[in-house]
């Protein structure tokens, strides 16, 4: 037997109303967008077809918190490169590789939480998040190396013009950047025992 727990059902209405089966109540976005916080797992059809929308109720989330002011976790230029992957040859590996990104950056995240943790109580100054930072930003940058374009700085060497695949030596390049990512992901975890 399994320990995970069923994700929970929610079905969305034609008139835009969401309704949590397991609590048997109407939910709003604001709702839905707490339970990601808290990490609870649910699912969203369409109540009419029974399709999965989950996908596109996450992104409305999204869109929703990015419309609110004050906090904008996503850059414009992030946005169009994202946009740009769409139909591209590339595109499948996006998902795959964002979700390790963000894996990645919460294992950071949570590094760079205890560090905040000692700061204010006076066990260590500000410098080891300075330098969590720091790293996150070289590794976020790195990863965006990747992504634009298949380009080895080293040989001068990209794709041909209108082949949609990357050069075998910009495939070698950016596995030797995702293995220096992950060394440098494999130092930031010693570190931080």
């Amino acid at each position: 037997m399994s320990d995970t727990k069923a994700p929970i059902t929610i079905k969305k209405y034609a008139n835009r109303r969401l309704y949590n089966t397991a609590t048997s109540s109407y939910v709003t976005l604001d709702h839905l967008c707490q339970m990601v916080k808290d990490n609870d797992d649910f699912v969203v059809y369409d109540a009419k077809t029974g399709e999965d929308i989950t996908r596109s109720v996450l992104t409305q989330i999204i869109v929703e918190e990015e419309g609110k002011g004050g906090q904008n976790l996503l850059p414009i230029p992030f946005l169009r490169q994202l946009i740009g992957f769409y139909g591209d040859s590339l595109g499948g590996l996006v998902p795959r590789y964002l979700e390790y990104s963000m894996q990645s950056f919460h294992r950071n995240e949570e590094q760079m939480r205890q560090y905040m943790q000692q700061a204010l109580d006076g066990l260590f100054p500000f410098n080891p998040i300075e330098e969590m930072n720091r790293q996150n930003i070289a590794l976020f940058e790195s990863a965006i190396k990747m992504f634009t374009p298949f380009y080895n700085e080293a040989s001068g060497e990209a794709g041909a013009p209108g082949d949609p695949r990357p050069s075998e030596s910009a495939l070698q390049e950016m596995q030797s950047r995702l293995t220096v990512m992950q060394q440098q992901l494999d130092e930031l975890a010693k570190h931080k025992k």
